[in-house]
């Protein structure tokens, strides 16, 4: 039997990508095989495939994978075949703090990922997919989902009645909104357009800013909240807006520190982190217990991902340029 596999040179390019058949591979002791349904986008892929941070090795990319397990190892008791099951981001981060630096182990980086129609792989590289849920919905939760639900609950550990601000309308900007309504917050959102904070709103968003008409959004934030500021930001932009979210933060308040769209290298204001007593909490998605505990949530609720388009495996390239230009709301699925 045979697969339809994507690659990409060393040092990624979209110009790299090309479809392959290869040969498919029995499951061993402690293994599974997963015939793949469905992957999602982030920008982490895209920084790999684009070649911004391209992999040194000939890469399968994609770090998302959700499908049906069509055969068992010895050994594997916690799943059978026909159980439906998402990949994880960090596959040896079982539980407890976080070990590895970098990306080294990161399906579709470091290491192959989920840009092909079957895997074999340890079972525990993987989780139970939400009941009822399609694959494609299932796919969104490796990286953008788990990173909201971290960011939230794990490290913020966000309760009912705190304000949330959330910046954009990419996939964990949405899923950290649905995340902090479900808890039972209020949530600001930020977004360059009013027509996309026009379907924030109807997502939840009790209200919205467009920081391009408001370039000084943190003094806006701040008059929303009767001049306190937010218990939470979930602080996707980076350097060009790391110091608007800090002056929209409560005295005290929590910045999940997460995206790089404006790049790595910022001056943090250092006056206004001290002056304010912020927690400024660094992260990468989370561990398999935490996907664990986010899909059990996910079961007892009718929250649902929010899906942009869909695009078939072979058209991956488009899929990014698609990403890459801005307009999507939500998740762009990739459909195997």
């Amino acid at each position: 039997m045979t697969i339809r596999t994507l690659y990409i040179a060393p040092g990624g390019g979209l110009d790299t990508v090309t479809l392959e058949t290869t040969p498919a591979v029995d499951p061993g002791p402690g293994e599974i095989t997963v015939r793949l349904r469905a992957s999602s986008l982030n920008y982490h892929d895209l920084g790999v495939v684009s070649g911004a941070m391209g992999p040194t090795a000939r890469r399968i990319p994609m770090s998302d994978g959700a499908g049906e397990v069509t055969a068992v190892g010895e050994g594997v008791r916690e799943f059978a075949v026909g159980d439906h099951v998402v990949s994880t981001f960090f596959p040896d981060w079982l539980d407890g703090e976080p070990q590895a630096e970098g990306f080294a182990r990161t399906p579709g980086d470091g290491i192959d990922g989920y840009a092909r129609e079957q895997v074999t792989a340890p079972a525990t590289w993987f989780t139970r997919a939400p009941r009822g849920w399609s694959h494609a919905e299932a796919a969104t939760l490796t990286t953008a989902g788990l990173t909201a639900w971290r960011a939230l609950f794990e490290d913020g550990g966000l309760r009912p009645g705190e304000t949330v601000l959330v910046q954009g309308s990419g996939g964990v900007s949405v899923f950290a909104l649905q995340f902090a309504k479900l808890a039972g917050a209020r949530v600001i959102a930020t977004s360059s357009g009013d027509e996309k904070l026009e379907r924030l709103r109807a997502l939840g968003a009790d209200a919205g800013i467009n920081y391009r008409s408001e370039p000084e959004w943190g003094l806006r934030v701040r008059a929303l909240t009767d001049g306190r500021g937010v218990d939470h930001v979930v602080e996707v932009g980076g350097p060009d807006t790391l110091a608007q979210s800090m002056l929209a933060t409560r005295v005290g308040g929590h910045i999940a520190l997460i995206g790089v769209l404006t790049g790595v290298d910022s001056r943090l204001p250092l006056g206004l982190a001290l002056g304010r007593q912020l927690r400024l909490q660094a992260l990468i998605v989370g561990s398999r217990r935490q996907q664990q505990d986010m899909i059990r949530a996910l079961e007892a609720s009718d929250l649902r991902p929010v899906i942009d388009r869909h695009f078939p495996l072979e058209d991956l390239v488009a899929a990014f340029q698609h990403q890459a230009a801005g307009r999507h709301f939500g998740k762009i699925a990739l459909d195997l």
